[in-house]
């Protein structure tokens, strides 16, 4: 388990990367917006590249953004895998408190945001850095 700055910024952060690799073998990473349970990461994602990583490969790597000076380093190893029964993000009240100004910046009620992001990817993590 993480230690408790590390559980700290999982739950503020607002963003996390998202490194997966695809049956090509090349890496991808991309920012995403994600909710700490405080054993799994729930991301919400459109059709697309990391989701058929992930189909292909589920190993994926996270990491949140570091200080200025490349300090303060979170990095996860983690199994990921794509989520058919998970309830959509406005049916899930702590994601929603986390990104509701975002969603609103983006004229998305949480409804349009579920509908648009409706695909859920849960990773275990399996070892903290």
């Amino acid at each position: 388990m993480p230690d408790k700055h590390v559980h700290s910024r999982l739950k503020k952060d607002l963003a996390i990367w998202l490194g997966t690799t695809g049956r090509d073998g090349r890496p991808h990473s991309v920012p995403v917006w994600f909710w700490w349970d405080g054993e799994t990461v729930l991301i919400y994602s459109v059709p697309g590249q990391k989701v058929r990583d992930i189909q292909a490969n589920p190993h994926v790597a996270l990491h949140l953004n570091t200080d200025p000076t490349g300090g303060d380093v979170v990095r996860v190893g983690g199994a990921a895998k794509i989520v058919p029964n998970q309830p959509p993000a406005y049916k899930v009240p702590p994601y929603v408190r986390k990104y509701r100004d975002l969603m609103r910046g983006n004229d998305w009620t949480p409804k349009v945001f579920s509908e648009l992001y409706h695909i859920a990817i849960r990773v275990r993590p399996t070892h903290f850095h």
